[in-house]
Protein backbone atom coordinates (compact mmCIF):
# COMPACT_ATOMS: atom_id res chain seq x y z
CA UNK A 1 0.00 0.00 0.00
CA UNK A 2 1.34 3.41 -1.01
CA UNK A 3 1.17 6.52 1.13
CA UNK A 4 -0.66 9.68 0.08
CA UNK A 5 -3.39 7.83 -1.77
CA UNK A 6 -5.84 10.28 -3.31
CA UNK A 7 -9.27 9.17 -4.54
CA UNK A 8 -11.85 11.17 -6.44
CA UNK A 9 -15.35 10.37 -5.19
CA UNK A 10 -18.09 11.53 -7.56
CA UNK A 11 -21.53 11.50 -5.96
CA UNK A 12 -24.20 10.64 -8.51
CA UNK A 13 -27.00 9.35 -6.31
CA UNK A 14 -29.55 12.10 -6.97
CA UNK A 15 -32.85 11.36 -8.70
CA UNK A 16 -33.27 14.85 -10.15
CA UNK A 17 -36.83 15.37 -8.89
CA UNK A 18 -36.39 19.16 -8.84
CA UNK A 19 -35.58 19.10 -12.55
CA UNK A 20 -39.25 18.42 -13.26
CA UNK A 21 -40.79 15.63 -15.28
CA UNK A 22 -37.65 13.86 -16.51
CA UNK A 23 -37.20 10.16 -17.21
CA UNK A 24 -33.70 9.91 -15.80
CA UNK A 25 -31.65 11.49 -13.01
CA UNK A 26 -30.29 14.95 -13.82
CA UNK A 27 -26.66 13.79 -13.90
CA UNK A 28 -27.48 11.80 -17.06
CA UNK A 29 -29.12 14.69 -18.89
CA UNK A 30 -27.16 16.09 -21.82
CA UNK A 31 -25.07 19.25 -21.71
CA UNK A 32 -23.28 20.27 -24.87
CA UNK A 33 -23.87 16.92 -26.53
CA UNK A 34 -22.85 14.61 -23.69
CA UNK A 35 -24.18 13.72 -20.24
CA UNK A 36 -23.47 16.12 -17.37
CA UNK A 37 -21.77 13.36 -15.38
CA UNK A 38 -19.28 12.74 -18.21
CA UNK A 39 -18.14 16.38 -18.10
CA UNK A 40 -17.58 16.00 -14.35
CA UNK A 41 -15.69 12.70 -14.56
CA UNK A 42 -13.43 14.18 -17.24
CA UNK A 43 -12.22 16.86 -14.80
CA UNK A 44 -10.97 14.12 -12.45
CA UNK A 45 -9.49 12.02 -15.25
CA UNK A 46 -7.34 14.96 -16.34
CA UNK A 47 -5.72 15.17 -12.90
CA UNK A 48 -2.86 12.69 -12.50
CA UNK A 49 -2.86 12.89 -8.68
CA UNK A 50 -5.88 10.58 -8.42
CA UNK A 51 -4.99 6.93 -7.98
CA UNK A 52 -8.68 6.05 -8.19
CA UNK A 53 -11.89 7.71 -9.37
CA UNK A 54 -15.03 6.26 -7.79
CA UNK A 55 -18.41 7.10 -9.30
CA UNK A 56 -21.29 6.24 -6.98
CA UNK A 57 -24.77 5.82 -8.48
CA UNK A 58 -28.05 4.09 -7.62
CA UNK A 59 -27.72 0.35 -8.27
CA UNK A 60 -30.05 0.44 -11.28
CA UNK A 61 -27.90 3.07 -13.01
CA UNK A 62 -24.49 1.41 -12.57
CA UNK A 63 -24.43 -0.33 -15.96
CA UNK A 64 -25.73 2.77 -17.73
CA UNK A 65 -22.96 4.83 -16.12
CA UNK A 66 -20.32 2.29 -17.11
CA UNK A 67 -21.63 2.37 -20.69
CA UNK A 68 -21.39 6.17 -20.78
CA UNK A 69 -17.81 6.09 -19.51
CA UNK A 70 -16.82 3.56 -22.19
CA UNK A 71 -18.50 5.67 -24.86
CA UNK A 72 -17.23 9.13 -23.96
CA UNK A 73 -14.02 8.69 -21.96
CA UNK A 74 -10.82 7.03 -23.07
CA UNK A 75 -10.05 3.82 -21.19
CA UNK A 76 -8.86 4.70 -17.71
CA UNK A 77 -8.30 1.87 -15.26
CA UNK A 78 -8.65 4.28 -12.34
CA UNK A 79 -12.43 4.62 -12.81
CA UNK A 80 -14.83 2.36 -10.91
CA UNK A 81 -18.62 2.65 -10.75
CA UNK A 82 -20.07 1.38 -7.47
CA UNK A 83 -23.39 1.54 -5.65
CA UNK A 84 -24.19 4.60 -3.55
CA UNK A 85 -26.12 4.69 -0.28
CA UNK A 86 -29.54 6.04 0.64
CA UNK A 87 -28.07 9.36 1.84
CA UNK A 88 -25.15 11.51 0.76
CA UNK A 89 -23.04 10.54 3.75
CA UNK A 90 -23.84 6.84 3.41
CA UNK A 91 -22.71 7.11 -0.20
CA UNK A 92 -19.39 8.59 0.94
CA UNK A 93 -19.04 5.79 3.49
CA UNK A 94 -19.64 3.26 0.68
CA UNK A 95 -16.72 4.84 -1.18
CA UNK A 96 -14.49 4.58 1.89
CA UNK A 97 -15.57 0.95 2.40
CA UNK A 98 -14.55 0.19 -1.19
CA UNK A 99 -11.14 1.81 -0.62
CA UNK A 100 -10.75 -0.26 2.55
CA UNK A 101 -11.59 -3.44 0.61
CA UNK A 102 -8.71 -2.58 -1.73
CA UNK A 103 -6.39 -2.43 1.31
CA UNK A 104 -5.81 1.23 0.50
CA UNK A 105 -7.24 2.91 3.60
CA UNK A 106 -4.67 4.34 5.97
CA UNK A 107 -4.01 7.59 7.82
CA UNK A 108 -2.79 9.24 4.61
CA UNK A 109 -5.69 8.30 2.32
CA UNK A 110 -7.49 11.37 0.94
CA UNK A 111 -10.92 11.49 -0.68
CA UNK A 112 -12.09 14.43 -2.80
CA UNK A 113 -15.90 14.24 -2.86
CA UNK A 114 -17.79 16.12 -5.56
CA UNK A 115 -21.32 16.51 -6.89
CA UNK A 116 -21.72 14.81 -10.27
CA UNK A 117 -23.84 17.78 -11.39
CA UNK A 118 -21.10 20.39 -10.91
CA UNK A 119 -19.39 19.93 -14.29
CA UNK A 120 -17.45 23.23 -14.31
CA UNK A 121 -14.99 22.26 -11.59
CA UNK A 122 -11.62 23.89 -12.20
CA UNK A 123 -8.17 22.32 -11.98
CA UNK A 124 -7.17 24.95 -9.40
CA UNK A 125 -10.03 23.99 -7.06
CA UNK A 126 -9.14 20.30 -7.33
CA UNK A 127 -5.46 20.97 -6.64
CA UNK A 128 -6.23 23.11 -3.58
CA UNK A 129 -8.65 20.51 -2.20
CA UNK A 130 -5.98 17.84 -2.42
CA UNK A 131 -3.32 20.08 -0.87
CA UNK A 132 -5.48 21.37 1.99
CA UNK A 133 -6.94 17.95 2.80
CA UNK A 134 -3.40 16.63 3.18
CA UNK A 135 -2.32 19.62 5.25
CA UNK A 136 -5.39 20.19 7.45
CA UNK A 137 -7.29 16.88 7.31
CA UNK A 138 -10.47 18.38 5.84
CA UNK A 139 -11.54 21.24 3.58
CA UNK A 140 -14.70 22.64 2.01
CA UNK A 141 -15.07 24.66 -1.20
CA UNK A 142 -17.06 27.85 -0.63
CA UNK A 143 -17.78 31.27 -2.12
CA UNK A 144 -18.63 34.43 -0.13
CA UNK A 145 -22.36 35.04 0.27
CA UNK A 146 -23.39 37.89 -2.02
CA UNK A 147 -26.99 38.20 -0.81
CA UNK A 148 -28.11 39.04 2.70
CA UNK A 149 -28.86 35.86 4.66
CA UNK A 150 -32.17 35.87 6.54
CA UNK A 151 -32.89 33.29 9.23
CA UNK A 152 -36.46 32.33 10.12
CA UNK A 153 -36.89 29.56 12.67
CA UNK A 154 -40.68 29.35 12.21
CA UNK A 155 -40.55 29.99 8.44
CA UNK A 156 -42.86 32.99 8.87
CA UNK A 157 -40.97 35.70 10.75
CA UNK A 158 -37.35 36.82 10.69
CA UNK A 159 -35.37 35.38 13.59
CA UNK A 160 -32.06 37.01 12.73
CA UNK A 161 -30.01 38.55 9.93
CA UNK A 162 -26.41 37.31 10.28
CA UNK A 163 -23.43 39.45 9.31
CA UNK A 164 -23.00 38.69 5.62
CA UNK A 165 -19.24 39.26 5.79
CA UNK A 166 -18.88 35.99 7.74
CA UNK A 167 -21.31 33.98 5.59
CA UNK A 168 -20.32 31.64 2.75
CA UNK A 169 -22.20 29.47 0.29
CA UNK A 170 -21.06 25.87 0.18
CA UNK A 171 -20.02 24.20 -3.05
CA UNK A 172 -18.05 21.03 -3.64
CA UNK A 173 -15.52 19.41 -3.58
CA UNK A 174 -15.38 18.59 0.09
CA UNK A 175 -12.20 16.70 0.85
CA UNK A 176 -11.09 14.61 3.81
CA UNK A 177 -8.57 12.33 5.38
CA UNK A 178 -10.77 9.30 4.73
CA UNK A 179 -10.05 7.11 7.75
CA UNK A 180 -10.57 9.97 10.21
CA UNK A 181 -13.89 10.90 8.57
CA UNK A 182 -15.03 7.27 8.81
CA UNK A 183 -14.06 7.03 12.48
CA UNK A 184 -15.92 10.25 13.36
CA UNK A 185 -19.02 9.22 11.38
CA UNK A 186 -19.17 5.84 13.10
CA UNK A 187 -19.01 7.57 16.49
CA UNK A 188 -22.19 9.58 15.82
CA UNK A 189 -25.54 8.63 17.28
CA UNK A 190 -28.49 7.80 15.03
CA UNK A 191 -30.03 11.17 15.94
CA UNK A 192 -26.84 13.03 15.00
CA UNK A 193 -26.67 11.25 11.66
CA UNK A 194 -30.26 12.22 10.88
CA UNK A 195 -29.56 15.97 11.07
CA UNK A 196 -26.50 15.88 8.82
CA UNK A 197 -26.78 17.87 5.61
CA UNK A 198 -23.29 17.26 4.26
CA UNK A 199 -20.03 15.56 5.09
CA UNK A 200 -18.30 18.61 6.56
CA UNK A 201 -20.97 18.81 9.23
CA UNK A 202 -19.81 15.40 10.49
CA UNK A 203 -16.56 17.05 11.58
CA UNK A 204 -17.97 20.44 12.58
CA UNK A 205 -20.44 18.76 14.96
CA UNK A 206 -17.49 17.23 16.80
CA UNK A 207 -15.47 20.44 16.98
CA UNK A 208 -13.05 19.48 14.21
CA UNK A 209 -11.46 22.11 11.98
CA UNK A 210 -12.40 22.31 8.31
CA UNK A 211 -10.29 24.60 6.11
CA UNK A 212 -11.89 26.78 3.42
CA UNK A 213 -11.04 26.51 -0.28
CA UNK A 214 -12.00 29.46 -2.46
CA UNK A 215 -14.66 28.33 -4.93
CA UNK A 216 -15.79 29.95 -8.15
CA UNK A 217 -19.10 31.43 -9.29
CA UNK A 218 -18.94 29.21 -12.38
CA UNK A 219 -18.80 26.03 -10.25
CA UNK A 220 -22.58 25.80 -10.40
CA UNK A 221 -24.76 22.87 -9.38
CA UNK A 222 -27.29 21.88 -12.03
CA UNK A 223 -30.49 21.35 -10.04
CA UNK A 224 -33.31 23.13 -11.89
CA UNK A 225 -34.14 23.56 -15.60
CA UNK A 226 -32.88 27.15 -15.35
CA UNK A 227 -29.47 25.87 -14.21
CA UNK A 228 -29.23 23.72 -17.33
CA UNK A 229 -29.77 26.78 -19.51
CA UNK A 230 -27.08 28.67 -17.56
CA UNK A 231 -24.74 25.69 -17.96
CA UNK A 232 -25.28 25.64 -21.73
CA UNK A 233 -24.37 29.35 -21.81
CA UNK A 234 -21.25 28.73 -19.71
CA UNK A 235 -20.21 25.85 -21.92
CA UNK A 236 -20.57 28.06 -24.97
CA UNK A 237 -18.28 30.61 -23.37
CA UNK A 238 -15.53 28.16 -22.44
Amino acid sequence: MKDNRVYGVILAGGKGTRMGNVEKPKQFMELGGKPIIVHTIEKFVMNSEFCGILVLTPKQWIKHTEDLIRRYISADERIRVIEGGTTRNETIMNAIAYIEQQNDLNEETIIVTHDSVRPFLSHRILEENIRYAKEYGACDTVIPATDTIVESKDHQMISSIPDRSTMYQGQTPQSFQAKHLKDIYESLTKEEKEILTDACKILVMKGENVHLVEGEESNIKITYPYDLRVAEALLGGV
